[in-house]
């Protein structure tokens, strides 16, 4: 299944991509919005692409292979752009892009366990070879540690009770018996099926996805240039709370207009809201691929001179 790139007009008219410009994508998946930023920048725009994934890194680079050079690819987490970015000659960059969703390759594949709507071992790696997959957690963890995880992370409200029963049905290999698990317990027929934020919260701990936000969004406040802008793709409350709040503080409250060279409001601000509101997707995005439908974009400016 081809992923389609969520909000994909929405980052490039935010991002304002140039001939000349250095972008950072800091999670390429299938490469859309990286092709856009390349396109948009042509003749000689760059773009360093992460990926955790190396199966998504192996397919963006098939796609993007008529950019040459033009675009640089590094299988490692965003979080490491503060040393992976210098190493690779991207300093004082005009933008950075974080698109926190799963790619639908990544959904579509039984085998990386990402979704329990066909079973596949339980896995949830954004790196396969690296760390502990979620089978690991679902059958070692103590009750208490599970229960706080699904809570935590998934804002699960029987995140107890799935816990109790998680942890007396052991051994839990796959994703149709954990979802199936959770379905019983909860007895729940709901749209959204009941072992949505449990597998959220799952993925969430295998990667360390907010601790990876966390680190990845100060690297990139440091990367950019002044006037280079951040904008962030976000999908579910925790991590666009995560941003929503790192750019407050970051911008103190800045309410300067986007086109005034300068922050005049505070003198210690770093970035300046571009986007006052969350940015969500049209009805008609929304239509054409309803995973975006959960899709909130944030941007903000670097200041200084």
């Amino acid at each position: 299944m081809e992923h389609t790139p969520v909000l994909y007009q929405e980052v490039l008219e935010y991002l304002q991509p140039r001939p000349g410009g250095r972008y950072v994508d800091g999670t390429i998946g299938a490469g859309g919005h990286t092709a856009g930023l390349l396109a948009a920048s042509a003749p000689d725009g760059r773009v360093l692409a992460f990926d955790r994934d190396p199966e998504a890194i192996a397919f963006a680079r098939r796609r993007l292979s008529d950019f040459g050079d033009r675009v640089v690819f590094v299988q490692a987490s965003y979080a490491a752009m503060a040393e992976e970015a210098p190493a690779h000659g991207f300093t004082a960059v005009d933008g950075v892009l974080l698109d926190l969703g799963l790619s639908s390759r990544q959904l579509a594949d039984a085998e990386r366990g990402f979704s329990f709507l066909q079973d596949g071992p339980l896995d949830m790696r954004f790196d396969p070879t690296a760390g502990r997959p979620a089978a690991d957690l679902v059958n070692n963890l103590r009750e208490a540690e599970l229960a706080d995880i699904l809570w935590r992370y998934g804002e699960v409200r029987l995140s107890r009770k799935l816990a109790r029963a998680i942890v007396r049905e052991r051994p839990i290999r796959t994703t149709a018996q954990l979802a199936g698990l959770i379905a019983q317990e909860t007895g729940r027929r709901d749209r959204i099926h009941p072992a949505t934020q449990v597998f959220q919260a799952l993925r969430i701990a295998v990667n360390d996805e907010l601790g990876a936000l966390e680190q990845g969004l100060a690297a990139a406040v440091d990367l950019l240039r002044p006037g280079g802008r951040l904008a962030v793709i976000s999908f579910h409350s925790l991590e666009d709370r995560l941003v929503k709040q790192f750019i407050r503080r970051q911008s103190r409250d800045c309410v300067c207009p986007p086109e005034q060279p300068l922050c005049t409001c505070d003198a210690q601000a770093v970035l300046r809201p571009v986007t006052r509101k969350v940015v969500r997707p049209t009805d008609e995005e929304v239509a054409a691929n309803p995973r975006s439908r959960s899709a909130r974009l944030r941007v903000a400016e670097r200041l200084g001179t």
